[in-house]
């Protein structure tokens, strides 16, 4: 027979563990949603998302270095995910990642780029805000982009 505290206890464990199972679920499609978006992105093709155990998030993509403003938007990535503000900076990096080249091949295949966050808490919700509100808008829409002449 279960006793009523013993019962009680394991509702609240699989109340937890429920609250902790939605929380990684809303995680998952914020962090979808936020690379729905970054693939509008001129030159942008995502490859892959996702969350650390410690409820971090973060998200993989590629950027067409042929296309003609490539180097303008890892610019804007850069500044907005990671200097948006000297002196209140985003939980957010924005770096490339890329296999041993010796043994794979140059960028066109193999370079790729991550944004990921460096508190649970931040919300991939409130990154895309900060795209949203800093980027050309609309973002696949290259009339909008400054481009180097």
């Amino acid at each position: 027979m279960i006793t009523p505290i013993f019962l009680s206890g394991f509702r609240i464990k699989h109340f937890i563990v429920v609250g902790h199972c939605a929380r990684v679920i809303t995680q998952l499609i914020r962090v979808k949603e936020l690379t729905d978006f970054l693939e509008r992105i001129l030159a942008v093709k995502p490859m892959s998302s996702g969350t650390y155990d410690d409820g971090r998030w973060w998200t993989k993509f590629s950027i067409n270095i042929h296309h003609q403003l490539a180097w303008n938007v890892v610019q804007e990535l850069g500044h907005i995910v990671n200097y948006v503000s000297l002196d209140e900076r985003l939980p957010t990096v924005f770096y490339p990642v890329s296999p041993p080249p010796y043994m794979n091949g140059g960028p066109e295949q193999f370079l790729s780029w991550i944004i990921e966050t460096t508190d649970k808490d931040f919300d991939p919700a409130k990154m895309m805000e900060w795209l949203e509100g800093r980027l050309p808008n609309p973002v696949d829409d290259i009339n909008q982009w400054k481009m180097d002449e």
